[in-house]
């Protein structure tokens, strides 16, 4: 029998993602063809390790808040769209649930993450 999380975190991240629309790793390239920004957050050692996500915005997670949120200086220009669907890409798809729900409080309301991470979609899509 495994043992019950009832850690904080565990608890903060469930309450995350009950505000997300997350994205299904096989249903990403449609989503991004939609029109969602895919933006990429994992650290450089395990995208040159694992491979690079086709298509997407490599944004460091240290400073993801500050070049997607609509109102900060130091925005990327492609974070022009408030209304805009952002998915969140992280190794396994943590980090990018509590990233997804910050850049909702920072006024991106469609912000949302990748289930299970550049690992689920390698598994299932990316070979």
């Amino acid at each position: 029998m495994a043992a019950v999380d009832d850690s904080a975190i565990h608890r903060l991240l469930q309450e995350c993602r009950a505000g997300l629309d997350r994205v299904e790793p096989a249903d990403l390239a449609a989503v991004a063809a939609a029109g969602a920004l895919v933006v990429d957050t994992r650290p450089v050692e395990q995208r040159r390790r694992d491979g690079e996500l086709p298509g997407a915005l490599v944004v460091d997670r240290n400073v993801l808040e500050w070049r997607l949120d609509p109102s900060s200086p130091h925005r990327l220009p492609v974070a022009d769209d408030p209304q805009r669907r952002v998915v969140v890409v992280c190794n396994e798809g943590y980090s990018s649930s509590l990233a997804a729900a910050t850049l909702q409080r920072l006024g991106l309301p469609h912000a949302t993450d990748l289930r299970g991470g550049f690992q689920a979609w390698r598994a299932e899509v990316g070979g």
